[in-house]
């Protein structure tokens, strides 16, 4: 089987946040970002620091993180002594 390489393109269109940082200097982020020219869409998302590379991660629609949100507000209430 002839293995075919994908090219993927991205633009970063809002950094939202940093979420983690590693000692490598790689980052976990939200950021608004559009892959291969389409729609931009919400993305969490393992970054090199120059953001030349990435890893793995989960991208999401605005509906699917408006479903997202209104999930974790219910199951992470506000709770300073929370331990999950």
């Amino acid at each position: 089987m002839k293995e075919t390489k994908y090219r993927v393109d991205w633009d970063v269109i809002e950094e939202i946040a940093v979420l983690y940082e590693s000692q490598a200097g790689w980052t976990k982020e939200l950021n608004i970002i559009s892959w291969n020219g389409d729609e931009p869409k919400y993305d969490v998302r393992w970054w090199n620091p120059d953001k030349t590379r990435l890893g793995k991660g989960f991208t999401f629609t605005a509906d699917e993180l408006s479903k997202l949100k209104t999930i974790l507000d219910i199951k992470l209430p506000d709770d300073p002594d929370r331990t999950r």
